[in-house]
């Protein structure tokens, strides 16, 4: 039976965007009562047609040329042309998972009954969602005001039987989709074009998926630090509970718990308790809590602004059938992706840190003159092997282009459309490098997980705390030991995979004491 999940405008979470976007299978449906919410936001835009009142969008121009007054007989045409010619985006197409997210979120926002457009129209993109088809959207070509231009009038043309589509693989022209499907294209008519590419569901999509990357990164931060702290026989001491009271950041505890948990019942620890000249470790391992627990803030904080957002009418202009005689219509800035744009740039930074912070914990590892008794670069035959050598510069390589990628596209503007809309977001590039950054650092903890779970081998045969000795399990299920040099590269991608999947993030939960 397929899972279902009901859309009205208002209640959409962002486990829900993330399980229509992975799993095609899922149904989405219209929750009751909210159709006969966007039919009277609709009698609204068809009554200022009927009575030619100069309404923004719907009876005049775009943008400069809103003083432009659109003949009656000519509304529809307005709406057809306005998608497309405003589909310009550019570069390489979207990944499926992506294309979901948006779909979903721009159908959920019509639904909330304040776009004026026709049941109609809703239905047709729950339709695409349903029977698997994914418009090509262009990721390059918005600015992110007025929303989400571009990309969202590629997703807009399939609905009308133009553009093209992936499904199940294949590439087929819009309208090709839409009749394997049964479906027949949708006429637009008045509002409809600019309520479906007006608005900041594009980059709210993406972003809404890269938090959820996000929050499984953070999760294994704790599980690699763990492990390369007791490889490198340093102390949980810091992770203390009376030290996050004193400082009581929700993400700082919640850090040190997961980390008191996975290195519980280590022997490692309690071999070098009373011998070790050490009085405190470098602040890759100290600092944990502190640093991961600054990005579970912030993802905290980017998780409220993305699931108000993910439920928030941005289209332009809106539609209040409850306001005044008649209902108002009203031209304001929803479509501003500012506050969009400016949590992607901060999701950016934050996970910036995480690589950051483990890729230091990586060359204490790998470096003779910094891990101790291990050997150099974790290999049994220094000189002859180079072992994890190479990983750590991959891992610093890549932690650079993070530290790149963190500048925040959000606080520049091009002004555009004839210095109209004379200050952008530019959240769509925000979406764009968080993306990019979160692969990064996806990338560098799997390279951490490399080395630690090496390290640990050569604290064979003390047992490290029941959180991190499970963890060792699950990540030699899927790669061995490196007992001579061999190629890393496929190794790497693994360890990456193992952390995008989430396969560490849980493990503290059965850990726990």
């Amino acid at each position: 039976m397929r899972h279902r999940i009901e859309i009205d405008g208002d209640t959409l979470t962002l486990d829900d965007i993330e399980r229509v976007a992975t799993d095609t299978g899922v149904e989405v449906a219209l929750a009751p009562g909210t159709e006969e919410r966007i039919r009277r936001s609709r009698a609204v835009v068809d009554a200022a047609v009927r009575d030619e009142r100069v309404v923004y969008g719907i009876t005049t121009g775009f943008g400069r040329l809103a003083e432009t007054v659109i003949p009656v007989e000519r509304v529809e045409e307005l709406q057809l042309n306005l998608i497309r010619s405003h589909a310009c985006g550019v570069g390489p197409a979207l990944p499926r998972a992506e294309t979901r997210a948006i779909t979903l979120l721009r159908a959920n926002v019509l639904a909330k009954g304040f776009s004026g457009v026709r049941p109609e129209v809703v239905h047709a993109l729950v339709a695409l969602l349903n029977h698997g088809i994914h418009p090509v959207i262009p990721e390059q070509g918005s600015v992110g005001a007025s929303g989400d231009l571009a990309p969202l009038s590629h997703l807009a043309l399939v609905l009308l039987g133009e553009g093209a589509a992936e499904v199940g693989g294949e590439v087929l022209p819009g309208g090709e989709a839409l009749r394997r499907a049964g479906l027949a294209p949708l006429r637009l008519q008045a509002k409809e074009g600019l309520a479906l590419n007006n608005g900041t569901q594009v980059m709210a999509g993406i972003g809404a998926l890269l938090l959820r990357g996000a929050e499984r990164v953070v999760e294994t931060a704790e599980v690699a630090g763990a492990m390369s702290l007791e490889a490198l026989r340093g102390t949980p001491d810091a992770f203390h509970p009376a030290i996050q009271r004193a400082r009581p950041h929700a993400g700082q505890a919640a850090s040190a718990e997961r980390l008191r948990a996975l290195l519980a019942g280590s022997e490692i620890r309690e071999s070098h308790r009373h011998d070790d000249p050490r009085v405190q470790d470098a602040y890759s391992l100290r600092c944990m809590p502190q640093v991961h627990g600054a990005a579970r803030n912030a993802f905290a904080y980017i998780g409220q602004v993305l699931e108000t957002e993910s439920n928030s009418a941005t289209d332009n202009p809106l539609v209040f059938p409850d306001e005044g005689e008649g209902g108002l219509v009203i031209s304001g800035g929803n479509f501003h992706g500012q506050p969009v744009a400016q949590v992607l740039d901060l999701l950016a930074i934050a996970l910036a840190d995480l690589a950051s912070i483990s890729e230091r914990r990586i060359e204490r590892l790998v470096n003779p003159d910094l891990s101790g008794d291990l050997p150099p670069f974790l290999t049994d035959d220094p000189g002859v092997c180079s072992g994890f050598m190479i990983a750590q510069i991959t891992a610093a390589a890549l932690v650079n282009e993070c530290k790149t990628l963190s500048h925040p596209a959000s606080v520049d503007s091009i002004p555009t459309g004839a210095s109209k809309e004379d200050h952008v977001s530019m959240g769509m590039t925000s979406a764009r490098k968080a993306r990019q950054v979160l692969r990064n650092v996806e990338m560098v903890l799997g390279i951490e997980l490399l080395c630690a779970a090496q390290g640990l081998k050569y604290r064979e045969p003390l047992r490290p705390g029941r959180g991190v000795e499970r963890a060792c399990r699950v990540f030699r299920e899927r790669i061995p030991v490196l007992t001579s040099d061999r190629v890393l590269a496929p190794d790497m991608e693994t360890a990456a995979a193992l952390v995008r999947e989430g396969a560490m993030a849980e493990i503290w939960r059965s850990a726990r004491v």
